[in-house]
């Protein structure tokens, strides 16, 4: 049968429509994906970050800087720090465990940011641990909540996405 450039065979109505959205469909879901992705990877770099920065505070305002005229740094200070380089993260979300020291003699303290901006009088390092080659360490996790997580079997209801838990983690040693 010759067909005319233009014309429409019967049974063509609709071929496109269809055609459209078996493409259209993934295609859509890959980019939300593709985005989803990358807000996912923000997310932990800036919780890396922040993590690292809140130890590096803790760390160099150590020993030397305890026996100057200045006072030892609060948590709430090195708190202060991870607030400051960790933009966009709630800070009623983020939870911090912070560690001075190793094995028995290790102390260690968890807590929100919130809550840890609001200890001013706790010192960190901690005094009996604040001398050259004292580990300081800060672990970190953070939920990610993901709008394509809803299509994951087992997700439950389309209102309230899974949340993932970031976690983060560093550790500098007191030299000065």
């Amino acid at each position: 049968m010759l067909r005319i450039r233009g014309t429409r065979v019967r049974g063509e109505r609709g071929q496109s429509v269809i055609e459209f959205t078996l493409v259209g469909i993934p295609v859509i879901f890959v980019l939300i994906s593709t985005f989803e992705m990358a807000r996912g990877m923000w997310t932990y770099d800036t919780l890396a970050h922040c993590v690292r920065e809140g130890v590096r505070y803790a760390s160099v305002r150590g020993y030397l800087y305890a026996d100057s005229t200045e006072r030892t740094p609060t948590l709430a200070e090195a708190a202060r720090r991870v607030r400051e380089t960790g933009v966009g993260l709630d800070p009623t979300l983020l939870q911090l465990t912070w560690t001075a020291g190793t094995g028995a003699s290790a102390v260690s303290y968890s807590c929100s940011l919130a809550e840890c901006l609001q200890e001013t009088s706790r010192q960190w390092p901690p005094p009996g641990l604040n001398m050259p080659w004292t580990v300081i360490g800060l672990r970190a996790e953070y939920p990610f909540r993901s709008a394509i997580a809803m299509f994951w079997p087992g997700a439950g209801s389309v209102n309230v996405f899974p949340a993932f838990r970031l976690p983060a983690s560093a550790s500098e040693e007191i030299h000065f």
